[in-house]
C-alpha cells in the first residue's frame, strides 16, 4: 500500500492546538479526531478498504470513526498515526489531547439512565456549536423550554412514565439549557411554526407561561432569535415536516451538520450536499417569517387568547 508519490503529504488543514482546547466535549472532540484523521487520509491519497487493514477493520468502521460515530481507541489512532507518518511532537501532542476528551465522561452522563445515544450526541454537539439554527412545527424547542412545559411534553412522548423518570427527564433538559446562559454561548435562532403557538400543551395555564417565556427570550435574550412562520407564509411549502436543527462549528474541526428528529431517535446528516440542501431550506423559512416586532406581536395574541 506503500505510495512512493504521496510521501511528502500537504500539511493538513486543521489546527490541532485549538481544536484540543475549543472541541467542547467527548462527542465533539472525536468529531474533530474523525475530521483530522479523515483529512490525512485524504492527503494520501487512500481509500477506505486501503486504510481498514491498518487497525484490523472494516472500511465501514473506519468511516465511523472519521465522522466521530465510533469512539476512538487509542491504539487504532496511533497505528493510524504511524502510517500516515505523523511525527511532529506537537501534533501528535494535539491529538493526545483529543483522544483523552473522546475518552472524557461529561457532565450529562450522570442522566445515562434517561438519555438515548442519539441525545448524547446532539448535546455534545450543541456544546461544540458557534451557531445553532432550529426549526420546530410541533413543539417549543427544548433549549428554551420552561420547566412545567418540558414535563408535558416528556410526559406525551413518553406514555405511563414514572415520575422519577419524568423529572429526570425534565433535570436534563434544564441542565442543558445552561448552554445559552454561558460566557461563550452559541448564537441560536428557533424558527417556530405558527401552529406551535396554539397547540396548548400542558393546558392553558402551562402554555401561557411557555409563551411569555418566548416573548421575554424574543425581546430582550442577547443571542437568542425567535421567529414565528405564519400559516400565511408564502413559503410554507418548503418546511420540513418535522424539527430540524443545523448547527454550525468553529474553524479546526467538522464545519455543519443537520439533526433530524424522530419520534425516539434522530439521523445526522454530515455530506455537504444535504447539509447544504437544508442550510437553503433555512434560508428560505427565515425569510418567510415575521420580524421581531411581528413575532412579539404574534406571541401576544397568543398569550391572549389563552384562558383557562
Amino acid at each position: 500500500m506503500d505510495r512512493p508519490d504521496r510521501q511528502d503529504r500537504r500539511v493538513v488543514p486543521l489546527d490541532l492546538a485549538r481544536a484540543d482546547q475549543d472541541a467542547g466535549g467527548p462527542v465533539a472532540a472525536g468529531k474533530v479526531l474523525g475530521t483530522y484523521l479523515r483529512r490525512l487520509r485524504l492527503d494520501h491519497g487512500y481509500l477506505l478498504k486501503e486504510v481498514a487493514p491498518v487497525i484490523k477493520a472494516s472500511p465501514a468502521k473506519v468511516s465511523r470513526l472519521e465522522r466521530g460515530e465510533s469512539p476512538a481507541k487509542r491504539k487504532d489512532v496511533l497505528d493510524l498515526l504511524e502510517f500516515y507518518g505523523v511525527t511532529d511532537p506537537e501534533e501528535r501532542e494535539g491529538i493526545a489531547g483529543l483522544l483523552k476528551q473522546s475518552g472524557d465522561r461529561a457532565w450529562y452522563h450522570q442522566f445515562s439512565d434517561v438519555m438515548p445515544g442519539w441525545l448524547e450526541r446532539l448535546i455534545g454537539m450543541e456544546a461544540a456549536a458557534d451557531e445553532i439554527r432550529t426549526y420546530e412545527m410541533q413543539y417549543v424547542p427544548g433549549l428554551l423550554q420552561t420547566p412545567d412545559y418540558a414535563r408535558a411534553v416528556v410526559s406525551l412522548a413518553f406514555p405511563d412514565p414514572s415520575a422519577f423518570h419524568i423529572e429526570r427527564r425534565v433535570e436534563l433538559r434544564l441542565e442543558r439549557q445552561r448552554l445559552l446562559q454561558s460566557a461563550d454561548a452559541p448564537r441560536m435562532v428557533a424558527l417556530l411554526d405558527e401552529g406551535v403557538l396554539m397547540r396548548p400543551i400542558g393546558g392553558a395555564t402551562v402554555m401561557r407561561g411557555q409563551l411569555r417565556h418566548l416573548q421575554n427570550l424574543a425581546d430582550t435574550a442577547r443571542g437568542i432569535n425567535i421567529r414565528i412562520i405564519p400559516f400565511t407564509a408564502a413559503a410554507g411549502s418548503t418546511a420540513p415536516n418535522a424539527g430540524v436543527t443545523y448547527l454550525k462549528f468553529p474553524a479546526g474541526g467538522p464545519e455543519e451538520m443537520v439533526y433530524l428528529e424522530q419520534l425516539h431517535g434522530a439521523r445526522y446528516l454530515s455530506s455537504q450536499r444535504e447539509v447544504e440542501a437544508y442550510r437553503q431550506t433555512f434560508l428560505l423559512m427565515a425569510d418567510a417569517a415575521l420580524d421581531r416586532e411581528g413575532t412579539l406581536d404574534r406571541l401576544q395574541r397568543a398569550i391572549d387568547a389563552t384562558r383557562d
